[in-house]
């Protein structure tokens, strides 16, 4: 991890909160040491608690603003592998201060990558020396193995307990409902969030009189699930990019030896140390304790 890397995503302007909170987490990978950041899009995904069609989108939003470039990590082909981020650190506004499309060169070539999007690929180039890049890319890179999918059971096992959070008495058309449910989930919603989803219907329609409710079969069908997950998706993302940000904050302070560290409380700290934001010569040095 880079302080240094996590202190710039907190501090880019123009993002909308889930898209920063992506930004946060590659932050969050980048080794400093190497200069490595190469998370496979489903740990990134799950770091950012949200399905993998959420990230790319929000992705698409960083390229589009020169935040971030993907390059992906395969034989030179033009197969398809897994990605190398690169962090232009030099980048501080979102997309409402950017033209779109990003960045590119024209002697790149494009091929498709495992978060659905299009990188450049430099044969025969240097990832490094770049102004404002974070650099020393390891080019001796290979293909990560692709994960195997969860088991046919454990899918249907999570299908049913969507399912079975619908309010009982509007139950219909279950094996309608099963398949919308399977359907959802293979388009990239995470279980968890249309459990959600479903419970959080359950507990707004709960005084609902007969004439008001909504069948499940009709409810999966126009897909009103989708409203609850973006409403818990919002919610989620706010606390996590405020949570990030304040912690991001008073890592500089401490790392900077702010006389606004004597703020900084015993819990904090130990938060801090906890997320690798700082070290424990940092605290020290700047005349705190855990």
């Amino acid at each position: 991890m880079s302080g240094m890397a996590l202190i710039w995503a907190a501090n880019v302007k123009g993002l909308k909160p889930a898209a920063k909170i992506v930004l946060i987490q590659l932050a969050d990978f980048h080794n400093k040491e190497t200069g490595q950041c190469n998370p496979s899009a489903q740990r990134l995904a799950d770091e950012c608690e949200m399905g993998r069609a959420t990230l790319f989108r929000h992705m698409t939003t960083l390229e589009e603003c020169g935040l971030v470039t993907r390059h992906a990590r395969g034989d030179g082909d033009g197969g398809r592998g897994s990605n190398q981020y690169e962090l232009h650190l030099d980048i501080t506004l979102g997309p409402s201060a950017c033209p779109k499309g990003g960045a590119s060169d024209s002697n790149g070539e494009t091929s498709q990558n495992e978060t659905g999007g299009n990188v450049s690929k430099m044969p025969g180039k240097s990832l490094k020396g770049e102004t404002g890049v974070v650099s020393k890319r390891d080019t001796n890179l290979t293909i990560e193995p692709t994960k195997e999918p969860p088991s046919r059971k454990r899918e249907a096992g999570e299908v049913e307990k969507v399912l079975a959070a619908y309010p009982p008495d509007r139950l219909r058309g279950k094996v309608a409902c099963l398949a919308q449910i399977e359907e959802a989930m293979k388009e990239g919603f995470a279980p968890g969030d249309l459990l959600q989803a479903v419970e959080a219907y359950a507990t707004d329609s709960a005084g609902f009189t007969r004439s008001k409710v909504c069948f499940s079969d009709n409810w999966f069908q126009s897909r009103r699930w989708q409203g609850y997950i973006e409403d818990i998706h919002a919610k989620r993302e706010e606390a996590r990019a405020a949570s990030a940000d304040h912690h991001a904050r008073l890592a500089f302070w401490i790392s900077d030896k702010s006389p606004m560290c004597k703020h900084i409380t015993a819990p904090q700290v130990t938060a801090l140390l906890a997320a690798k934001l700082v070290t424990q010569a940092q605290i020290q040095a700047a005349g705190l304790r855990t």
